[in-house]
């Protein structure tokens, strides 16, 4: 089982912040660290100093880091146009010496698009645009390098692109899809992805998603174990209850509800709670850390946890 670190920075964090857990991550030997796509807060914190770019910030990271994955979970297809998103993920591959995943979705939180005037149009357009951006982004990235690629859609029209510059993974990097939806969610993720997340959820909730994906894979004719499946879990621990109980505080939530929708508990409970999603069908698991000034959290994790799996 892999396991990364997967933080928030729109609820207010900086880039040294991030930084800081992003180095500590690699040093502890997590696989990945992972970050959110947002830029407006959720809930009742300041959000200060504000949101960071998602992949502004990772190429930064990328130059101060030499092993660990880095990526989004997940980008909102609103954000970007697909072409300069291309672009971006591409370059920030080769920054980082190959070790980019692209996590993407249709976006929904309609809130932030009103904030930095981003359109927000209904949910099937915002699949359609989706869709779309995953045949460009794809097609770009994989179309040969004394070529061009064009493409016509209702969305987007490219003509004659260059399509550079090139990742340096071969292909481009793996795409992450994720999400509850039970048709098109499924059926692109089938189509492109190369893992499925489901974030957040409750065991029967993991299970029944998987099954979907995987039954939209084999629709296609493709072997469903080609798919890496993984979950996102809030995760809180600490060497005994009176620590669990301070970092829960912290982060503005009762251990009750922690331990039940997330992995909360000491290093023992945690290991638990990862063993049955890992028996689920779950080969990866990122963890979020939603107080990013807690290194000896991460340090925890890291020793009587990571250290432990198998």
């Amino acid at each position: 089982m892999d396991l990364r670190i997967f933080v928030e920075p729109q609820q207010g964090a900086s880039y040294e912040q991030q930084l800081r857990v992003a180095r500590a991550a690699e040093t502890l030997g997590f696989d990945g660290f992972f970050r959110s796509d947002h830029y407006l807060k959720m809930g009742d914190v300041s959000g200060l100093p504000g949101p960071t770019d998602s992949w502004v910030t990772l190429g930064a990271i990328a130059r101060e880091t030499s092993r660990i994955r880095l990526g989004t979970l997940v980008c909102s297809a609103t954000f970007r146009l697909p072409g300069p998103l291309a672009v971006a993920v591409a370059q920030v591959d080769r920054m980082s010496g190959g070790r980019v995943e692209l996590g993407i979705g249709a976006g929904w939180f309609d809130d932030e698009h009103l904030a930095y005037g981003v359109p927000f149009p209904p949910l099937g357009e915002r699949f359609d645009i989706l869709e779309e951006q995953l045949q460009i982004v794809t097609g770009l990235w994989r179309a040969p390098v004394d070529g061009q690629f064009s493409f016509e859609g209702h969305h987007f029209t490219l003509v004659g692109s260059p399509a550079l510059p090139k990742p340096l993974q071969p292909g481009g990097p793996p795409l992450i899809m994720g999400g509850y939806g039970a048709r098109r969610t499924p059926r692109l993720a089938a189509a492109y992805a190369s893992e499925f997340n489901v974030p957040f959820p409750p065991l029967e909730v993991f299970t029944d998603q998987v099954g979907r994906v995987r039954a939209a894979c084999e629709r296609i004719g493709r072997d469903p174990d080609d798919l890496r499946y993984s979950v996102a879990l809030v995760v809180c621990a600490g060497e005994n209850d009176e620590e669990v109980e301070l970092r829960a505080g912290h982060i503005g939530r009762t251990v009750e509800d922690l331990k039940r929708n997330g992995a909360a508990g000491r290093p023992a409970e945690v290991l638990d709670k990862l063993a049955t999603y890992f028996e689920a069908g779950a080969e990866r698991i990122y963890l979020q850390v939603l107080d990013l000034d807690d290194l000896e959290h991460l340090h925890l994790l890291g020793e009587q946890v990571l250290r432990l799996l198998p």
